[in-house]
């Protein structure tokens, strides 16, 4: 028998293009510069290279201070009551083992990645805000200028580009393979700290970072003072580190290092919308703005804690971490000189690999944590908002149609629309804009997650996809929905994307055709928009012409399941 050959897709499936494997810099985005980070307290920007000076003289106010209070005999005999160290701190025994050691090392390899390719996202949308809907004017933190008001201003206008050696790859609106780099590493990262937890209270080594007594907080306050008065405490790292080592340690594994991780998956529409006034109060720009100034916690603790490794006596605080050793030998300080050689040939080799090998970054991304994508789109979306949270701006996206066909559709109000459903269905159905709003309607109100990292709240209204599904009948072997747009994506061929038939079946999954009780504007997607709420906003494709039902989609454009997948190197399943 000869298998039965393959239904034709539908007539636009031929003005899908293909996709580069690289990222071709001539396609791309012109570079476009922000500004310098800038923080709003009350009305008015400052600029943050103020910190610089102004740290300098802090600095030396506390140094002027600390030596002044040293002199006191009240402070002196407080130091001496607390020198630094809680007496009933129990010392470690079993120094620091290897596996310590090479835990030690990973963490810095893989915080290098997640750093930089933190700030790659960031740039994609270069604002802060604390109100979930990230209306211009009103982020605290920011660097990029005010949102032009005589123009459209879109949001991936609104991207800058960073040098490649800070981020990774730098350059502007390649926030999908930073957040490749981003995830991946994080998995790496989280199951490093996991087996940092395990081994820790397997051992001894808990007792160096855990604090037992209340004693610890006027130790840490001694260990401040003597810091910064440059007399620096009695160091006993081989057995216990002083309090205030010991809090810091203590904020960054047991409290910076969970909140970044919370927070992250906080900033998805899957969770964030399953997780009901939990999502609502920790909303998605709530989140972020914690999830970065955890990002500079971890900043702050990176550059005091490398200063003090060299000031406090870097080739005992080197032997102890990278050889193991507490003697007077140079061994640990050439293992950290290779550690930081390797650390540096991965910082350069960065950007150009990611550029020069985009899909394979890709690919490994989608095997490392596409999974786990996949399995964040269990939770059903159920949380909706109410009228007063409307957002009073809704950032515009995507590529406008720029047609004939579609310039004489706007003109007629619409009424020559038609939405084609075809593929792998029983029923297939041409639909007029009319008859789309005969059939059953709902209103919901939801948040829009953008893959930038702006959100959003409007009304949406219009018809459930689980009822186009009853009306046209997949076949058992449909597995996937084709959205087709009536506009090009930004880089040629027309825009696309495609949807699992479990995402199409959510309760809140809508073809809207109103937008805050209003007809859809053509800026936001008229005649037709997807509304997919465990999903980022690109898979909600705007302006539709067509759906089409297929069993699979690895030949369509370039198979990666949407163009933005094709050409931009985004995850096909993206509920995070």
């Amino acid at each position: 028998m000869t298998a039965a050959p393959k239904p034709e897709h539908d007539p636009l499936a031929k003005s899908l293009s293909p996709a580069d494997d690289r990222v071709r810099l001539n396609h791309w985005l012109p570079p476009r510069s922000g500004t310098l980070p800038h923080i709003r307290i009350g009305r008015r920007w400052f600029n943050l290279l103020w910190l610089l000076p102004i740290g300098a003289a802090l600095l030396l106010i506390m140094i002027a201070c600390a030596q002044a209070l040293r002199e006191l005999a009240s402070v002196e005999a407080f130091l001496a009551t607390y020198p630094g160290v809680a007496s009933s701190t129990p010392p470690v025994t079993s120094g620091f083992p290897w596996w310590l050691r090479l835990q030690h090392f990973l963490n810095m390899f893989f915080m290098l990645f997640i750093m930089r390719a933190g700030l790659q996202i960031l740039a994609d949308h270069p604002r802060l805000y604390w109100k979930r809907d990230s209306t211009p004017g009103t982020e605290w933190f920011r660097f990029q200028s005010d949102v032009p008001k005589d123009r459209v201003w879109t949001a991936k206008d609104d991207a800058v580009t960073l040098p490649t050696w800070l981020g990774i790859p730098g350059l502007r609106h390649t926030l999908g393979l930073a957040r490749w780099w981003h995830f991946s590493v994080n998995l790496l990262w989280l199951l490093n700290g996991i087996a940092f937890y395990a081994l820790i209270f397997a051992t001894d080594q808990w007792q160096r970072i855990v604090p037992t007594t209340w004693e610890v907080f006027p130790n840490a306050l001694s260990t401040a003072i003597q810091y910064a008065s440059l007399d620096f405490p009695a160091e006993q790292g081989w057995t216990r580190y002083n309090s205030l080592q010991q809090l810091t340690y203590f904020v960054t594994v047991f409290i910076a290092a969970p909140v970044s991780i919370v927070t992250g998956l906080l900033q998805g529409p899957a969770i964030s919308n399953r997780l009901g006034w939990i999502g609502k109060v920790i909303n998605r720009q709530v989140a972020r703005s914690i999830h970065f100034i955890s990002f500079l916690w971890f900043v702050a603790f990176i550059l005091i804690h490398g200063a003090l490794v060299l000031i406090t006596g870097l080739r005992a605080n080197t032997n102890r971490m990278f050889a193991g050793l507490d003697d007077g030998s140079w061994t640990g300080f050439w293992l950290f000189l290779i550690a930081m050689m390797i650390l540096a040939t991965c910082w350069l080799w960065a950007s150009p690999f990611t550029l020069n090998n985009a899909r394979l970054v890709q690919k490994i991304g989608r095997v490392m944590v596409g999974w786990l994508k996949g399995l964040a789109e269990w939770f059903d979306p159920r949380s909706q908002l109410t009228e007063k949270d409307i957002s009073p701006h809704f950032w515009p996206n995507g590529t406008m149609p720029n047609s004939a066909e579609y310039d004489a559709l706007v003109a007629g109000n619409f009424e020559g629309y038609r939405l084609r459903i075809d593929g792998l269905v029983d029923n297939p159905q041409t639909l007029s804009l009319a008859e789309l709003k005969a059939m059953p309607r709902q209103d919901q109100i939801t948040t829009h997650f953008c893959i930038q990292g702006w959100s959003g709240v409007a009304k949406w209204s219009g018809v459930p996809m689980r009822h186009i599904l009853e009306l046209v009948q997949p076949k058992p072997e449909a597995r996937y929905a084709v959205f087709y747009s009536l506009a090009d994506g930004s880089d040629g061929g027309r825009y696309y994307d495609v949807h699992k038939l479990g995402n199409m079946r959510h309760a809140l999954t809508l073809l809207a055709y109103e937008m805050n009780g209003q007809p859809l504007p053509v800026l936001h997607g008229a005649p037709l928009r997807l509304r997919c709420e465990n999903e980022l906003g690109f898979k909600m494709v705007k302006w539709i012409e067509a759906i089409e039902f297929v069993e699979d989609f690895k030949d369509l454009g370039a198979g990666q399941g949407g163009y933005n997948e094709d050409h931009e190197f985004f995850g096909y399943r993206m509920p995070i």
